[in-house]
């Protein structure tokens, strides 16, 4: 028996938990609260895609007349999907690695129309591995038998999302009331069976669900309904980012025949709340950001004085109860930036609540979750890595951040190798000019692979009325500073903000076009520009030219309808926007005009076609930074005295040999230089807590020898900085 219950409901990821309950569980072990988690969708998956499940899907009754062909063909191979499932579903679960070979024999899995897009892919396969290949493969499988659900069986149906219609822009709660009111849908059946399970093992007093996303909605409420009629004793709150965005005006009462509490913004307070208040009535309970039902209305109740609790108070992750052996890593595009969302077990962790930017016009900027700054320190942040690997085994982080700080990620870089952690990790950036070629560098030494970021318009004009605070040459800088230390870079791309026109539209797809082509972009993603309630955009549409077309809020509210003033329908553009993209990313048809993609006639672009290619040209005026942070990174030095002779002089030096990981450095310097960087190197290396300024280096040197700009800018020293035994930060 456990006092709470923290459920994720159906659909988010495959390959790892969302990480909220897993959040939220380690907060309630600090407080000593017993909870219990699960996600009712990966289990849901499970049960859905095993033998008995694929079974029920082909058990159930279809008109072979009406179908498509597509259908009529997958039914006729059901058999074959049969005979196959588990072996796949534990192929996919990393327990059935010797598969592989069989699926990319091409005569293990029965095929359906999503094995048409081989043929354009087929040249990456080799690229990504035998395992990888096995996977895609295995991936559009599973994709096959989704689209014959989703045709026969629940139209609802998605891998990461429910009956994701129902939750979008639901500026009132009518269709989603009525949807509730009907009967249980094929994938209920299978979630309301498992959830049954579970509550009567852990006969919770508080389920508690954590609602991230659209895809997520209806499923809640489906489960409270069933909470409520057959086990009315159990409270039920909803938070998560759903809530948090959207229902920050709800009105309509209905909700709360399925819930009795919403909590916004950060979820431990307000649920340490709710389990104080458990068999408490009387009108002095304390609440923090609660919408309840009070005098048969809905009351939005923030009467707590307490403060929420500082990030290093909140603890670290707890993902027991979670099945993680059992998740699925799926490869749905054959790229290996692309593989890092649904590939791989990912512990998730947060190096600072908010965002340091918090500037930018389409994000919601006003709420807490953005607007409330708060970095982790590195090494509470690396205490907490070392935590999870023991706890969960796996060595994989996904920091989850807005805009991850670069000088926190320095400092996170530092404290792993000073620990000598083996650590794989990736994060979300700014592209600002922090990330230098050595910064870069340096988090590649740490174990981080990828980072994702918003490029958005690729628009200079467009990027400083969005307030982005970088130019298209800066992000051009710094994905190649990335690239260079072989760290993948995803680009976030953004069409349709208000004011954009059909040619910068032209262009910004130019630009990216010679990112990719210049092989410092590896992955990327365009939406079209939505206007939410809670961003600049949305507080004050008419300074950006557009006019919202306003509806009485009752239940949802974020996503508004506007007109632009420009009278462009932008969403013509998306198709060709996302067919050139997925082909720039398999490193194909960059020579194609841009005009190709599109079935509309669309202006010539007007950037030059070097422009990234002289971005990368233009390198900064060097100057000697004295406040520059210095580290050393080399332990592996040989120092040899010799001598060379030049017309009858004899010249004594010193010869230092530096061992790499993967490569041999020497360098000649005059001997009391030598002797001079070998001290500096013992006592400046990366096990040193304090970090010297290049500053301090010139002083200390200049104490015996001279002229150390001469020195530090002198080939030798090139040399090492070049081949990172140095870095300045």
């Amino acid at each position: 028996m456990k006092d709470l219950l923290l459920i994720t409901p159906p659909f988010t990821q495959l390959n790892t938990p969302y990480p909220a309950t897993a959040y939220i569980k380690g907060f309630l072990n600090t407080k000593n609260i017993s909870s219990c988690q699960i996600d009712l969708g990966m289990e849901v998956i499970l049960k859905l895609f095993s033998k008995n499940g694929i079974q029920e899907i082909f058990d159930t009754q279809i008109d072979l007349q009406t179908i498509s062909e597509n259908s009529k063909r997958i039914f006729t191979l059901r058999n074959e999907y049969l005979k196959t499932i588990d072996q796949v579903i534990l192929f996919l679960q990393g327990k059935n690695p010797t598969l592989a070979r069989q699926i990319c024999s091409m005569n293990f899995l029965p095929e359906a129309s999503r094995f048409n897009q081989l043929d354009d892919m087929e040249f990456a396969f080799g690229n990504m591995g035998l395992q990888d290949k096995a996977k895609h493969l295995a991936t559009l499988y599973l994709e096959d038998l989704s689209d014959y659900i989703i045709e026969n069986i629940d139209a609802d149906f998605g891998f990461s999302r429910y009956a994701e219609r129902l939750g979008k822009s639901a500026n009132s709660f009518d269709e989603l009331y009525s949807k509730l009111s009907d009967n249980q849908t094929f994938i209920d059946n299978f979630t309301l069976e498992i959830l049954k399970d579970k509550l009567d093992t852990v006969q919770p007093k508080l389920v508690c669900f954590s609602i991230p996303f659209p895809g997520n909605l209806y499923s809640a409420f489906r489960c409270a309904k069933f909470i409520k009629e057959n086990y009315p004793h159990i409270k039920t709150a909803m938070g998560g980012g759903f809530p948090n965005t959207e229902l920050r005006e709800i009105k309509d009462k209905r909700v709360f025949e399925f819930f009795d509490f919403i909590t916004l913004d950060d979820g431990e307070l307000p649920i340490e709340l709710l389990h104080e208040n458990l068999g408490i009535n009387g009108c002095n309970v304390e609440f923090k950001r609660t919408f309840l039902i009070e005098n048969q209305e809905v009351t939005y109740k923030n009467n707590s004085k307490r403060h929420d609790y500082k990030q290093a108070e909140i603890g670290t992750p707890d993902y027991t109860d979670l099945q993680l052996d059992k998740y699925i890593s799926v490869i749905e595009i054959a790229n290996p930036m692309h593989s890092l969302w649904s590939d791989g077990r990912w512990n998730k962790l947060t190096m600072a609540h908010g965002c340091y930017w918090g500037k930018c016009t389409f994000c919601d900027i006003s709420l807490d979750y953005i607007k409330i700054y708060e970095p982790v320190s590195a090494k509470i942040l690396v205490d907490r890595m070392e935590e999870l690997i023991t706890t969960t085994g796996e060595t994989g982080f996904h920091f989850v951040d807005e805009a991850a700080p670069p000088a926190l990620m320095r400092e996170v870089a530092l404290q792993i190798l000073r620990r000598n952690l083996v650590v794989t990790w990736w994060t979300n950036i700014r592209f600002e000019k922090s990330f230098t070629r050595d910064l870069c560098f340096l988090l590649k030494l740490s174990g981080c692979v990828a980072v994702s970021g918003g490029l958005e318009v690729a628009s200079d004009r467009l990027l400083k009325l969005i307030d982005k605070g970088v130019s298209v040459d800066q992000v051009a800088k710094v994905t190649r500073n990335f690239t260079e230390a072989g760290i993948m870079v995803h680009a976030y791309l953004m069409y349709g903000y208000p004011t954009q026109t059909v040619q910068e539209t032209v262009d910004s797809l130019e630009m990216v076009r010679q990112l990719f082509e210049m092989g410092i972009l590896q992955s990327g993603f365009w939406h079209q520009f939505a206007m939410t309630a809670h961003s600049p955009v949305g507080i004050n549409p008419e300074e950006f030219g557009v006019t919202p077309i306003r509806q009485e809020i009752l239940f949802a509210n974020n996503d508004i309808d506007f007109k632009d003033i420009t009278g462009i329908d932008h969403s013509k553009f998306s198709f060709g926007l996302k067919k050139s993209l997925f082909n720039y990313m398999h490193g194909i048809n960059f020579e194609l005009p841009l005009q190709e993609w599109f079935d509309f006639k669309i202006p010539r672009t007007t950037i030059d076609p070097d422009y990234i290619h002289d971005c990368l040209l233009e390198e900064d005026d060097f100057k000697f930074k004295g406040n520059s942070k210095v580290i050393f990174l080399a332990k592996n030095v040989i120092a040899e005295n010799r001598v060379k002779t030049k017309k009858k002089y004899i010249y004594p030096y010193t010869q230092l040999t530096f061992h790499l990981k993967t490569n041999i450095v020497s360098v000649d310097l005059d001997q009391k230089q030598a002797e001079w960087l070998i001290k500096t190197l013992e006592k400046n290396s990366t096990d040193n807590s304090k970090k010297i300024t290049l500053q301090q280096l010139k002083t200390d040197f200049e104490e015996n020898l001279e002229d150390f700009e001469l020195f530090w800018f002198s080939k030798p020293m090139q040399q090492l900085k070049e081949n990172g035994v140095i870095l300045s930060l």
